[in-house]
């Protein structure tokens, strides 16, 4: 008899659960029959929600009993209410809307404003720019936008600048990932995106091309990037994303065709109106370029230039890409004076044997990122959140100061 009133008050408590949980699917298209990628999806009155996916659907989970109304929102379009009373799949039209200045941006005055009331000129690459863009990364795109200048190291270090000169690192530009600085400490700079958010959950990216110091500080006095994640309580679901590419073709610094792996993948909820989590992780791999070039560079006196010569020819050889032979000697002072004869010149300059770049660094380049928020709405207007990064970088360093060493000895 226990048993069966246990069985009983299971039972009636999974059907209790069941109840509370409905779902609603559908599909978003605008006035030409064109799936809509992006569309906000609001439970009216409530944080649940979601977004359409790349063919327009979606698919949410919410609390709320029948009768419900839904929230259609999208830059560009009509924002759009549809009442749903069951589990059908519903479809929606929005309506294109002109919408000039609209667009909200947070970066210009660290508050939300609308982009045509902002006191400072501003780029933004909104979610739909950043789902479409032909770029392999939201961070490589950053380079489309007006007035960027991009410096590309090596295949993870990138540093985009505005208005003046830039370089591996830029000092000058500010970067902060939901508000916070990204620079590396000790460096002084950020390192491009080698710790931030990944590519699924990324919502916009805000470019200040102007002196940003009297908001963000002093390293802001060529601009400003700030790059705002997807919120858990408006973006829910699982996402996975899969890349790939080949990385060479004319096997020139390499033996082969080399490829490309990217593989992105998010989760997020909300439970309830106040508490909600993500993670996110991102792993890339591929066969980053080898720098190869073995011209005779002649650093002595003041007209340095390349000149014919190899390690065979030319005892006091320094190769473009050859590093530790750097350091010039003249040997004639070490010769014996009965042997002087036999050597002429005033002097004899030799260097070291020196390495390439192929014997001392792994060109493979592994990136592993893993995310994690919490994030819990004090009040309707008040949010606190608690974000933890976690990066494993491999031979990105060795091959950035390489890099930087052979490009400074070219100048």
């Amino acid at each position: 008899m226990k048993t069966m009133l246990f069985l009983l008050l299971i039972n009636s408590l999974a059907l209790h659960v069941f109840a509370q949980s409905n779902q609603v699917r559908g599909q978003v298209t605008n006035n030409e029959g064109e799936h809509l990628a992006g569309v906000s999806v609001i439970v009216k009155e409530t944080r649940e929600g979601t977004t359409t996916g790349n063919n327009g659907e979606f698919k949410l989970t919410t609390k709320k009993d029948f009768p419900l109304t839904l929230e259609f929102t999208s830059v560009g379009f009509k924002s759009y209410q549809v009442p749903v009373t069951n589990t059908n799949s519903i479809s929606v039209t929005l309506q294109v809307e002109s919408m000039v200045g609209q667009d909200v941006v947070v970066g210009a005055t660290r508050a939300p404003i609308r982009l045509i009331e902002s006191p400072v000129s501003i780029e933004k690459l909104g979610l739909t720019a950043i789902q479409t863009t032909p770029s392999v990364t939201y961070y490589d795109a950053i380079a489309n936008l007006k007035g960027v200048d991009f410096t590309t190291s090596s295949l993870m270090f990138k540093t985009p600048s505005t208005r003046g000169f830039n370089g591996s690192g830029s000092v000058r530009v500010n970067q902060l990932v939901d508000g916070m600085d990204n620079q590396a400490p000790g460096l002084n700079f950020f390192v491009g995106n080698f710790v931030g958010l990944t590519g699924l959950d990324v919502e916009n990216v805000e470019l200040l091309p102007g002196a940003s110091s009297a908001l963000y500080g002093a390293g802001g006095m060529n601009g400003t990037i700030s790059i705002n994640s997807k919120n858990p309580f408006k973006y829910q679901g699982l996402s996975i994303q899969v890349k790939k590419g080949i990385m060479n073709v004319d096997k020139r610094q390499r033996p082969g065709i080399t490829p490309y792996h990217d593989l992105s993948l998010r989760w997020a909820k909300a439970f309830g109106n106040r508490f909600a989590f993500k993670v996110a992780g991102q792993f890339i791999r591929a066969k980053d370029w080898l720098a190869n070039d073995s011209s005779n560079y002649l650093r002595i006196g003041d007209a340095a230039r390349v000149v014919p010569g190899t390690r065979n020819t030319d005892p006091n050889y320094d190769g473009v890409n050859v590093y530790g032979d750097e350091t010039t000697t003249d040997i004639k002072p070490y010769i014996p004076a009965a042997y002087q004869g036999f050597f002429p010149q005033q002097t004899i300059n030799v260097s070291r044997t020196g390495y390439a770049e192929s014997d001392i660094v792994d060109p493979v380049t592994k990136n592993l990122k893993l995310t994690s928020a919490l994030h819990y709405k004090l009040s309707n207007n008040i949010e606190a959140l608690l974000e933890l990064m976690q990066v494993n970088t491999r031979n990105m360093d060795h091959q950035v100061m390489l890099r930087q060493e052979g490009l400074s000895r070219k100048r």
